[in-house]
């Protein structure tokens, strides 16, 4: 009986995860889109430096987001 709790937990995790994490990985992904209507030059002046910001801040951001999954935030010591 345990077991299948524990089963059905970890199974409404998983589903909420999912759920969550497809929402905001859509939402990222049209943000960019809407980031990228500002290459249209005819609106909008711009250097290479700008575009290095943008892209080097974004990037560095998308590195530190993955690692929170492969590397969790190790817990302090405690007696």
């Amino acid at each position: 009986m345990d077991n299948n709790i524990e089963n059905k937990a970890k199974n409404e995790k998983k589903e909420r995860f999912r759920r969550l994490a497809t929402y905001r990985t859509n939402e990222v992904l049209r943000r960019l889109k809407v980031l990228g209507n500002c290459a249209n030059r005819s609106a909008y002046d711009y250097t290479e430096e700008d575009i290095n910001k943008i892209f080097s801040e974004i990037e560095r951001k998308v590195r530190e987001v993955k690692a929170k999954f492969h590397f969790p935030k190790i817990k302090e010591f405690k007696l």
